[in-house]
């Protein structure tokens, strides 16, 4: 298979996606939206865009399965999967604030070959795929070279309906505060690792994320030099449901923080 050719169409796919969910917001309604769960909202925007995603990609290839945030398809593939956020950044989306991507993976025997991120309004596709380097529109892209925490801008995310670690949790933000340059919440996954990727954020860490929110920029973070880990230091964060994403150099300052609060 060639994965760059592969990657150009998913490239497409995304903007085509983009295009739909750009057009909507223009005139969405906020009442519109429905709760999958406590502060977990959903809209018709999030599900149409979800299946334009998933019929277009399935002519790429017919025999792949789907993970789908918004599981408007049930289907695994023996090979290939394609992992879907269609959405990501509901949230900011439905309040009207400009940030949020489409998230597009595909795993080829459990392990990702292509990763897209396609952050709408400011028009930045960051892609990567098996054998090539990890791109910001068109442009090669790579993880920050900062080596000391207190020089370095982090990113992170709030629990927002799962709380058994809040404590816990505002006790590393606290201290991360005290030790980095500065601490950004966006909102949306996907790109707090796209800009990992980039070199804008040198490190980005959350629980409680699914495979939807961060396969594809796992990857691109991967093939821009980072690193991506559990809390404890493994590369089961998928499984586990907790994220690590560092420029590899910060690894051991921001895992001895880590386990300090997540034991």
């Amino acid at each position: 298979m060639n994965y760059e050719i592969l990657c150009a169409k998913v490239i497409a796919i995304a903007r085509l996606t983009g295009n739909f969910i750009r057009k909507e917001s223009m005139n969405f309604d906020a009442t519109d939206i429905e709760f999958k769960g406590l502060n977990d909202l959903v809209s018709y925007v999030d599900k149409n865009a979800e299946k334009q995603l998933v019929r277009n990609l399935t002519k790429l290839l017919p025999g792949a399965g789907f993970i789908t945030e918004e599981k408007t398809v049930d289907r695994t593939g023996s090979t290939y999967n394609w992992i879907i956020d269609p959405l990501d950044g509901t949230t900011n989306f439905i309040h009207g604030i400009p940030t949020y991507a489409i998230s597009i993976a595909l795993y080829e025997e459990a392990k990702p070959v292509i990763g897209v991120v396609y952050e709408i309004n400011r028009g930045e596709m960051f892609y990567t795929f098996k054998g090539g380097q990890a791109f910001l529109n068109n442009k090669p892209i790579a993880v920050s070279s900062r080596t000391r925490l207190a020089d370095c801008l982090l990113a992170t995310g709030f629990p927002y309906y799962q709380f058994d670690k809040q404590l816990q949790y505002m006790e590393l933000l606290a201290e991360m505060m005290r030790s980095c340059h500065g601490l950004r919440r966006i909102g949306a996954a996907a790109v707090d690792l796209a800009y990992v990727a980039c070199g804008r954020f040198d490190a980005f860490f959350e629980y409680n994320l699914n495979s939807w929110d961060v396969a594809a920029g796992a990857y691109l973070v991967q093939q821009a030099g980072g690193h991506i880990l559990n809390f404890e230091g493994g590369d089961e964060f998928i499984e586990k449901r907790e994220i690590l994403a560092s420029n590899a150099l910060l690894d051991e300052e921001l895992l001895l923080l880590m386990q300090k609060h997540f034991k």
